[in-house]
């Protein structure tokens, strides 16, 4: 059996995806020279995985492991001890010792009962800088689980030490406000943006599950990174012909993580320098914070400066706008509200979780009851600017991420699809489009993998296209 396939069993069983025998019985069936798609998917039309995501990210980690040999230990071997996978080298990052991983920031976890809460205060400021420093996205604190983060999306253990419910608690309220900590303990759930200093701000999610408290940490970068650094450059030009648009509705989707917010702050920073407008932003929690330059930036959080998204974009239009941001179109009314803003003389700019463009444009519309329908596509086909869908990849390099983007132009075909509710004919027509601007997703992954820029694995991953993956393939 060849090492990716070694190693995809490794990390799936390891990640409780599948079962050592569920790994075994399609390799058995596959042969020995079954390969890694192969592999997934057998996995996934014997109805054993049905994470598809998950497997696709576990695929995409074996293929690089895969190129330094097989795993430290064989997954079908009959006398596998039973190690958890810290010890098995599955995850290079983790630790079975409990000793700190290079290059990653300290804290004494197993020592958290013998600090006072100055102490714990203070380590939890210095581990959220130390994961600043080196490179981490995520943070994570959970009861019942060991301390771990996210880099480059991949997930690496801080430490063996498995938090405790009040470890997990004390670390997590550690940075609170007395106000704070009892809106936590009364709702159970709770987000908010915590700023160490004026450069060193985190969107936090702090929650209880089953096992007790939990939190999760997301970096907020210093610096805007400008459109072109976000790796944007090849459609620079059909961005800012969406910017310059004076009214009008405007979508960056994509799943979570996918970086969502990092390109909305940077169109928002763009259009800061390059235009002289009220733009009024509201946003679950404040990540990045936008300073005066040639705009006058007003920014409002949910929660403590507004009850709801659709309650700040209602109050909005009575605070002379010229440019609305919302965080998230998340409810009918909220997104009743900002297509309605779209068509009287407001651009707005907000966020979905969406994966591609036709997808976005079904989930836009079908909120809305049946009978509300035909006027809505109706509008929606005259306000729509334009829809930017976006996924962050695995470098080639095994080192950072490469952003990879799905772009509709608003243009007459697309027009008449959205009003006929043929959003089966998108793909089509933004094929066609591409002289406007317009880029589908199955091709600018494949461009990459063309350039060497992401793997074959990460692309085949990436790709519904049959054509394309056969070209990759073959």
């Amino acid at each position: 059996m060849n090492n990716e396939v070694l190693w995809l069993a490794r990390l799936g069983i390891d990640a409780g995806l599948f079962t050592r025998g569920h790994a075994s019985s399609i390799c058995d069936g596959l042969g020995p020279k079954g390969e890694l798609m192969d592999f997934a998917q057998e996995l996934i039309d014997e109805g054993i995985v049905e994470d598809v995501a998950k497997l696709e990210k576990l695929g995409g980690m074996a293929a690089l492991k895969a190129k330094s040999g097989p795993p430290l230990n064989d997954p079908f071997a009959d006398d596998e001890p039973d190690l958890p996978p810290a010890a098995r080298g599955a995850n290079p990052g983790a630790n079975a010792a409990g000793s700190q991983p290079a290059g990653l920031p300290a804290f004494a976890f197993e020592q958290l009962g013998a600090m006072d809460d100055a102490a714990v205060d203070a380590g939890m400021r210095e581990l959220l800088r130390g994961c600043g420093k080196a490179g981490v996205s995520d943070l994570h604190l959970s009861t019942g689980a060991r301390p771990f983060i996210r880099r480059n999306r991949d997930l690496t253990f801080l430490s063996a030490y498995t938090l405790k419910p009040e470890d997990a608690l004390r670390l997590n309220t550690a940075l609170l406000s007395d106000g704070q900590r009892k809106t936590y303990l009364e709702l159970k759930d709770y987000d908010y943006a915590l700023a160490l200093s004026g450069t060193e701000r985190y969107r936090v999610n702090l929650m209880f599950h089953k096992n007790g408290a939990a939190g999760s940490y997301r970096l907020v970068p210093e610096k805007i990174r400008s459109l072109s650094d976000l790796g944007f450059t090849a459609h620079l030009d059909t961005i800012k012909k969406l910017l310059s648009y004076h009214n009008g509705l405007i979508l960056i989707t994509g799943p979570v993580g996918s970086g969502k917010t990092t390109t909305l702050a940077s169109m928002v920073d763009y259009l800061n320098e390059t235009r002289t407008d009220h733009i009024i932003t509201v946003e679950d929690p404040i990540e990045v914070v936008q300073n005066a330059k040639g705009c006058n930036v007003t920014q409002r959080e949910v929660g403590p400066h507004t009850k709801s998204f659709f309650t700040a974009l209602k109050g909005a239009l009575r605070e002379d706008p010229d440019v609305i941001v919302i965080g998230e179109l998340r409810d009918l009314e909220t997104i009743e509200m900002a297509i309605s803003a779209s068509e009287t003389g407001h651009l707005v700019i907000g966020t979905m979780h969406t994966s591609d463009a036709a997808t976005t444009l079904n989930r836009l519309l079908d909120v809305f009851p049946p009978g509300q329908q035909t006027q809505i596509r109706s509008s929606v086909a005259e306000s729509l600017r334009g829809v930017v869908c976006q996924r962050l990849l695995p470098a080639n390099s095994g080192a950072g991420l490469v952003l990879a983007c799905e772009i509709l132009v608003n243009n007459t075909a697309v027009g008449n699809l959205i009003k006929e509710g043929k959003s089966a004919g998108l793909r089509n027509t933004m094929e066609t489009g591409v002289r406007e601007g317009m880029c589908l997703m199955d091709n600018v992954v494949f461009q990459l993998q063309q350039e060497r820029k992401i793997s074959n694995q990460t692309a085949l991953a990436n790709i519904s296209n049959r054509v394309l993956r056969a070209k990759i393939s073959g």
